[in-house]
Order: structure tokens, then sequence, then C-alpha cells
């Protein structure tokens, strides 16, 4: 069964903050849009998608990233986490909003999550808390998504197949 890969959208996909200038994809968003949504990189689309994990939107976009991202990156409709009421899920000191949501979503299965607010707090939880292996990676939202993060989430990826199935060819 393919790794889930839960992504976060601003940050990872539209980078912001740093010092540099970032590149700009597309030409300046109307008005009514997302103000950094030029910032989107094509070329994660595909990128993405040879990963080989199941990929499911983690943000707050919600159906929007549908909308307004998958086309803009080639890929199709994902499935979207829907986030619990944050009433009903009071969060531990230092674990991020989402980490038990998306272990609970995993069921599981082996996950990637890539979002710019993952602490060692959220991977210690993970270890702790989810059956198998997860990765949890913190992309820098000053670069958004790098060579350096695509080359660790294949790496994982490869590893877990290597677990799974005793060969890199499963």
């Amino acid at each position: 069964m393919r790794p889930l890969l839960f992504l976060d959208v601003d940050g990872p996909l539209i980078p912001f903050g740093g010092t540099s200038p970032h590149p700009a994809y597309a030409p300046e968003p109307p008005p009514d849009a997302h103000p950094l949504l030029h910032r989107v990189d094509p070329a994660h689309g595909p990128r993405l998608a040879a990963l080989g994990c199941a990929l499911v939107w983690a943000t707050t976009w919600g159906q929007e990233a549908n909308e307004v991202l998958a086309p803009r990156l080639g890929l199709p409709p994902l499935p979207v986490v829907d986030w619990p009421d944050e009433d009903d899920d009071p969060v531990a000191a230092g674990l991020h909003w989402k980490t038990r949501a998306l272990a609970a979503r995993a069921e599981g299965r082996p996950y990637v999550w890539l979002d710019d607010e993952i602490t060692d707090a959220d991977r210690a939880w993970a270890r702790a808390h989810h059956p198998a292996p997860a990765l949890l990676h913190r992309v820098d939202p000053a670069t958004g998504l790098t060579a350096a993060d695509y080359a660790t989430v294949s790496s994982w990826v490869g590893a877990c197949r290597v677990a799974e199935y005793g060969t890199r060819a499963g």
C-alpha cells in the first residue's frame, strides 16, 4: 500500500518570508485571489506525483486547494483532510493542531507530512502513537519545497518499500 503524503500549502507550495525575493511563476493574481499565488511552481505537481505516495491536502485551504492549486500543479482533485473542531480535540502542549488528526486519518498506514510548522514534539508524538512509519518533514517557508526536500521524501518512501516488500522494486 502506498504511503499517504499530507501536503500543506502555505510554506511548502507558497513560499513566504525570508530576505531574498521569491520567483514568480505566473502573473500576479487578481485582487480577490491569494496574494502570493503567483509563487506556486507548477513543477511541484509532477515531482509530487512521482514520489509514489497517495497525495492528500492537509491545509486550511480545504476544497479550495483542488479548485485553485491542483490545476496550477497539473494534479487531479485530491482528498482533503477535514479538520476536527478545535473545541473537541484540545492540543497538547507543544503539539501542532494537525498532528493527531493526520495520524488518525492515516489509519495505521505509513505517511509523510510536509508542513512548515512541524516540530520535534510532533515527531516524538507520531513515533509514540502511530503504529506505522511516519516522516514528519519540516519545509522551510522561506524557500518552499526544494530538491533536498524531495530527495528526503523519496529516500524515505524507498526505505518503506524495502521494509514492506524486502526489495526496492516492490
